[in-house]
């Protein structure tokens, strides 16, 4: 019944490019070869159609079908049943032009299945998407003058946070328990994100971003401190309005802002469907794939995998929950089949009924939430995930406390890494010592993340509605045997001791690829693979910071051995006293800004002569600049020069200090200083080039010789030189601070130790040997 009822149909998908989208557009081109379907996309950059290529048809859901066809037949069968079509739910008239219109128009059945599924979605995104979402298409085929029959994708928790029976049954004010009008909560939302729009925007909240983005970045220049301080207002802004989706649905009994509008949208499109036949398809929680397109598929992460990755890698110590209750979970395959069979039935007439099916288990097939952590457990503890160390992780064992409890537990271990990360903060550590703060900081992202889940699925693993399936079941029972073969939807048949461990759990751990096995001995590691990268014979620039890149020293300390060359005595102590005593200043000023502070400290140059410091500063690099040189990043700008990479060294080192560097280069971009009669004057000839403006020098060099970024490499230590390390294809972070280290870690960026020479000494202030003060 099902594949002939569709034959010669065309139906139109919004949402195609969603897990459940893609999972129904692979089953109709497989499973009912004689329709044609119109996907409704946002087109992104590249349109409609390459975008229905690259986000669908390459995902692993089309293997068997790609496989079975070969690549040109599965090629030509796409090309001929599918239009792409570029549109968006949020946009009037669903954002479709003449022709997009035109292929809607020839549409017999609508599935609509865009949603906004986040939990913690902002308020106002949920209401365009999920309430106003169906509403347009409805309003959209009326001014077509079209009535193709709409299956409209919802879910079984717009039933709220009830206890007890939730039948199939319309949504209507009395589910709200309160009267609630749809259009008051559309204009409400709209008018939150322009108050919290407006309130981001003032002074205060404004210097907040800005400092934030100064304490994660440091120095790191005016354009990417302008674009961190705009990112974290949006977060901000979305935060808020998160905040004002959950405020407002657990004030009407909802546990989201995702239920909360999908209720919502049930009544405004009963309300505006006109004469467009409306089918309500409302699942449960939608996993993995029992049995088709492959056992186990999945798209990205769902509701119940961030919890279970957690609780594996030790996170979640105690999560809360009702043991006896009911976890309310769907195979994917199990809603695509319902939500064709809805289709090819067709609509319900005026006196059978609400044309509602809840696709659920729970009332015929309960899996209890006490049943599923045991299952989980057991299987974590044969097949662990593997910590940094290469060490299994032992699993906790749950007691099942209330919110709470949990969120005390967590708020007491955030608290703990708050502290140790403040200490952490102010030391000036680096490299493998700045590993430290990383993991803190990577800790603390985990808790915080924790303290959401707990948030957020909570109220799930404690809800106990038991969702009604009389609609879903007599549509089973009038199916044929064949379409029951090829369209399996009876929750009944699922063993979830066979689904849970073999099927879905095993494809949580891909899906969230955790490392299941320890660190393989003898094969390449990920340092080795990136190094590898970075040093393979088609790069082709190649930048190098100095500081804490190739030489473990910095301006202040040249400065100090160049201006006691010549001092003895009293003047040289007092040379010491006065920079040891400027040192505090110095580092504020250096992490506010370091062009400022390079401006600031080269004065001190002022009426050095020329000749005198170019024959001390030649002095000085045998004395300190080679004895503080880190030998493996020496090595490493040969290597690269020996492979033909063109090398360049960007400094704010000054250009007598860096000289002797010269036939190491290719290239040296330095600070330079104003010279009158023979003296510097201490004023710097131009920007120097650091922050932004190296990347600049970055970029103008490889403009001047031809080459392109994309395939280039930059090293550097610290997150001043993020603009130059992300204008590049290869960045390399070279003993980084903590800013830089975790930067690095996020990214997959290659981290290098280069260290020091054994056996060398260390000062805090290395002065010129006093014996050379005779001159």
């Amino acid at each position: 019944m099902i594949p002939e009822n569709l034959a010669g149909r065309r139906i139109a998908i919004t949402g195609s490019t969603g897990f459940l989208g893609t999972a129904l557009v692979e089953r109709l081109l497989r499973s009912a070869p004689g329709c044609e379907l119109v996907l409704i996309v946002r087109p992104g950059r590249r349109g409609a159609g390459r975008r229905v290529e690259r986000d669908i048809l390459r995902n692993d859901a089309f293997d068997n079908l790609r496989s079975q066809l070969g690549t040109d037949g599965f090629a030509e069968m796409t090309s001929r049943r599918i239009t792409a079509v570029a549109g968006d739910v949020t946009s009037d008239s669903l954002g479709l032009d003449a022709d997009g219109l035109a292929a809607l128009a020839s549409c017999d059945i609508v599935i609509h299945s865009a949603a906004v599924v986040s939990f913690d979605s902002p308020l106002d995104q949920a209401v365009e998407v999920n309430l106003l979402g169906p509403v347009r298409i409805v309003e959209t085929l009326a001014g077509l003058g079209v009535t193709p029959h709409l299956v409209t994708v919802s879910t079984c928790y717009v039933a709220g946070s009830r206890r007890g029976r939730a039948p199939e049954e319309p949504v209507d004010a009395s589910s709200f328990f309160v009267e609630v009008d749809w259009r008051t909560e559309v204009d409400a939302a709209r008018r939150i994100r322009l108050d919290t729009e407006t309130e981001s925007r003032t002074p205060a909240n404004l210097k907040a971003f800005r400092s934030e983005a100064h304490g994660e970045l440091g120095a790191a220049g005016i354009p990417s401190l302008a674009a961190k301080t705009e990112q974290l207002r949006c977060r901000w802004v979305d935060d808020k309005m998160a905040q004002a989706g959950i405020a407002r649905a657990g004030s009407l009994g909802f546990p989201d802002a995702y239920a909360f509008t999908k209720a919502l949208g049930e009544i405004a499109v009963a309300e505006s469907a006109g004469d467009v036949p409306i089918s309500v398809v409302r699942p449960a929680i939608i996993e993995s794939a029992h049995l088709e397109p492959s056992p186990g598929w999945i798209r990205g992460f769902r509701m119940a995998e961030p919890v279970i990755i957690s609780y594996a890698r030790g996170l979640l110590k105690e999560f809360p929950g009702v043991p006896e209750g009911t976890v309310d979970v769907i195979p994917v395959d199990f809603v695509v089949a319902a939500i064709c069979a809805v289709a090819a039935r067709g609509p319900l007439g005026p006196d059978e009924g609400a044309d509602i099916v809840q696709v659920a288990s729970g009332s015929v097939n309960p899996l209890q939430y006490g049943h599923l952590v045991d299952m989980v457990r057991e299987w974590f503890t044969e097949h662990p995930i593997y910590d940094e160390m290469g060490q299994p992780i032992a699993v906790p064992q749950w007691s099942f406390p209330g919110r709470g409890r949990v969120k005390k537990q967590l708020q007491k271990a955030a608290r703990t890494l708050d502290r140790a990360q403040k200490v952490f903060e102010v030391l000036p550590v680096r490299g493998r010592h700045a590993e430290m703060g990383v993991r803190l900081e990577e800790q603390r992202e985990l808790i915080g993340r924790a303290e959401g889940y707990v948030d957020l699925y909570g109220a799930y693993a404690e809800c106990e509605a038991i969702y009604g399936l009389d609609h879903l079941l007599g549509l089973w029972g009038s199916l044929d045997d064949a379409d029951q073969a090829a369209f399996g939807f009876d929750p009944r048949v699922i063993d979830w001791s066979t689904y849970v461990p073999d099927v879905h759990l095993p494809s949580v751990v891909k899906a969230g690829r955790v490392p299941m096995r320890p660190p393989a001995r003898g094969g390449e590691s990920r340092s080795e693979r990136l190094r590898r990268q970075v040093l393979a014979p088609e790069r082709q620039l190649v930048a190098f910071d100095l500081e804490n890149t190739l030489i473990a020293s910095n301006v202040v300390a040249s400065y100090a051995w160049l201006g006691s060359r010549h001092l003895r005595g009293r003047d040289r102590a007092r040379f010491v006293a006065r920079l040891v005593a400027e040192a505090p200043a110095l580092l504020s000023l250096d992490k506010k800004d370091r062009s400022d502070f390079l401006r600031h400290f080269y004065r001190r140059y002022e009426g050095a002569p020329v000749d005198q410091i170019a024959e001390d500063a030649m002095e000085q690099f045998s004395e300190l600049i080679l004895a503080k040189s880190f030998p493996a990043g020496i090595r490493r700008v040969r290597q690269h020069k020996a492979l033909g990479h063109r090398t360049v060294l960007i400094t704010g080192a000054l250009d007598f200090v860096v000289e002797p560097f010269r036939p190491l280069f290719d290239d040296i971009v330095s600070a330079e200083l104003g010279v009158v009669d023979g003296a510097y004057d201490g004023r710097m000839t131009a920007v120097p080039p650091t922050g932004e403006a190296r990347y600049q020098a970055l970029v103008d060099h490889a403009d001047l010789h031809g080459l392109d970024l994309r395939e280039s490499v930059a090293y550097a230590d610290s997150a001043s030189d993020l603009p130059m390390l992300e204008a590049v294809g290869f960045p390399v972070a070279v003993n980084p601070e903590t800013r830089l280290a975790s930067i690095a870690r996020k990214r997959g960026w290659l981290v290098e130790d280069f260290r020091e020479s054994p056996g060398m000494r260390r000062s805090l202030l290395p002065l010129a040997p006093a014996g050379s003060a005779s001159r």
